[in-house]
């Protein structure tokens, strides 16, 4: 098998080699500022994507100035545990996060999150809205994260309706208030007033502003679902499980249905009647865009004033979204499992003056580069124990393949399903016995395996394990995942050097130091 980029620096990074930056800075010269922007269940669903129907000048406008990478890959569909790695550059199995209430420095005390390693560089920090899962960040959302006090900007989720005490109300709400009604209303005002204040310190900064939306519930302003006719919505044309595929693959869509609007379908019944109903499916997806379209208005508001206090041309800007979401597809909601639609992610990324503009790399990449790519991009040092590699290459050419496959992964009770995702395939495996990277990868423990070609079945509605006319793929990517688990195993084992972990919070779940815990 060819070894590409992506081996290569992996390598360094074992070795303790892959330290020195890209872009080295002079002594006179500051260091970009970075405004690092985190939103919450943000499908790639933008122009910049190939989508028609959205309504987002914000980021088209971070689109056209920057890079809209367009594979980029989440590490787990899971807000709590991809944005433990996003934060600290790990893979899962490495920051012992796999759920949405583990705080990474409970169980990893020693793991540094990005922008604390941007702080002993010489950074101001500070944060706003949700950049940590809220659930799993420690007090002031993580504290050693910033040097500024965390600004919390929780606020009543409905403009109309009160729910109970600990319940959910409807999974839509179209009111027509101000932006500020809501909490990225207030996140983008408190974010603004952060920047004017990190701009007086005059030392480089890293700003982690958080949006909450398009996460359900879909509550916007009515003049952002006043874009779409919701006519011009077409549902999920797949809607039934992929043929061959193992039922630990799905779920029932849990946190959908504990929305008071939302009937309790079944998206597997042999019965038509009793999915959920097309016009639902139609008010849920105009709900999705409503809200993205409200965040992206938000987001405006920010990059207005990074404009307006002269800072745009020293300042990285970084804009993820934490994992996809299903919208009907497989009869699925929500996100939580390994298939296409909750992996793949919108991630954008605008450079200083000078640097390419309106590129979509190709390369395969995954959300642990950014923690790499951003310290080669403002000359700090990088962590020798990272599992991601800079993305800077691709940023200059835009051709170059950084990566043969992306990865990812997602439990299910006892079992792991790791899955890798090439140009054409994905190969998902799922191992049991609370199987981790902690172990060497035995075959043995396998419990179900699933391959899709997305080249003729982008819509994965089978699964081709054991056709014959995919022999050879099937072998090419075992190897591929062999080989991708073995240097899992061996990167959890050089890390284990630095590492200190600590059981977590033992719950009754709790097995061999994994708590899966609810994960919808």
């Amino acid at each position: 098998m060819n070894k590409l980029i992506q081996n290569q620096g992996l390598n360094l990074v074992l070795m303790g080699l892959a330290t020195v930056p890209a872009f080295s800075q002079s002594k006179d010269v500051k260091r970009p500022n970075i405004l690092f922007v985190a939103v919450d269940d943000l499908k790639p669903l933008i122009a910049a994507y190939g989508d028609k129907i959205a309504v987002t000048p914000g980021m088209d406008r971070l689109a056209k100035e920057g890079f809209a990478f367009q594979n980029c890959y989440v590490q787990q569909a899971i807000s709590g545990a991809t944005r433990a790695s996003i934060m600290t550059g790990m893979r899962p199995d490495k920051t012992r996060v796999w759920d949405l209430v583990t705080d990474f420095r409970q169980v990893n005390p020693n793991a540094v999150s990005i922008s604390e390693h941007f702080i002993k560089n010489g950074y101001e920090s500070a944060a706003t809205g949700k950049i940590f899962h809220m659930g799993s960040a420690g007090p002031g959302h993580d504290a050693p994260s910033w040097t500024m006090p965390y600004v919390n900007v929780k606020v009543a989720t409905y403009a109309n309706s009160t729910p109970d005490k600990g319940k959910k109300g409807p999974a839509l709400e179209c009111a027509d208030v101000p932006d500020n009604t809501y909490q990225d209303g207030l996140a983008a005002e408190e974010g603004i007033k952060l920047m004017n204040q990190l701009k007086e310190k005059g030392k480089p900064f890293f700003l982690a502003v958080g949006f909450i939306k398009p996460h359900l519930p879909f509550v916007a302003p009515k003049k952002y679902w006043d874009l779409y006719n919701r006519d011009q919505f077409q549902i999920a044309p797949y809607q039934k499980k992929a043929v061959g595929s193992p039922e630990m693959a799905y779920h029932v869509s849990g946190e959908l249905k504990s929305y008071t609007d939302i009937p309790q379908f079944d998206s597997y019944s042999e019965k038509e009647l009793e999915y959920l109903p097309v016009d639902k499916q139609k008010e849920l997806i105009h709900g999705y865009y409503a809200a993205t379209s409200y965040m992206d208005a938000q987001l405006q508001k920010v990059l207005n004033e990074l404009d307006r206090l002269g800072l745009a041309e020293n300042t990285i800007v970084v804009l993820w979204g934490d994992h996809g979401w299903h919208l009907g597809d497989h009869g699925l909601w929500n996100k939580h499992t390994d298939f296409e639609n909750a992996t793949h992610a919108c991630m954008l990324m605008r450079g200083t003056k000078g640097m390419l503009q309106n590129a979509k790399p190709t390369t395969q990449c995954e959300f642990v580069d950014i923690f790499p790519t951003l310290c080669d991009l403002t000359g700090v040092p990088t962590p020798k124990y990272l599992d991601g590699v800079s993305l800077v290459p691709a940023m200059k050419n835009p051709t170059v393949q950084l990566r043969e496959y992306a990865m990812s992964q997602y439990p299910r009770s006892k079992s792991m399903g790791y899955s890798i995702r090439t140009k054409q395939f994905r190969y998902t495996v799922w191992i049991g016995d609370y199987y981790s990277a902690e172990k060497p990868f035995s075959a043995a423990k396998i419990e179900a395996v699933e391959m899709y070609d997305y080249v003729k079945d982008p819509l994965e509605t089978k699964s081709v394990i054991g056709d014959k006319a995919y022999a050879k793929d099937e072998a090419m990517m075992k190897d591929m995942f062999e080989d991708a688990m073995e240097r899992e195993h061996k990167q959890y084992v050089n890390y284990s050097k630095l590492a200190n972990w600590q059981t977590p919070i033992s719950t009754d779940s709790n097995k061999k130091g994994r708590k899966m815990g609810s994960i919808e």
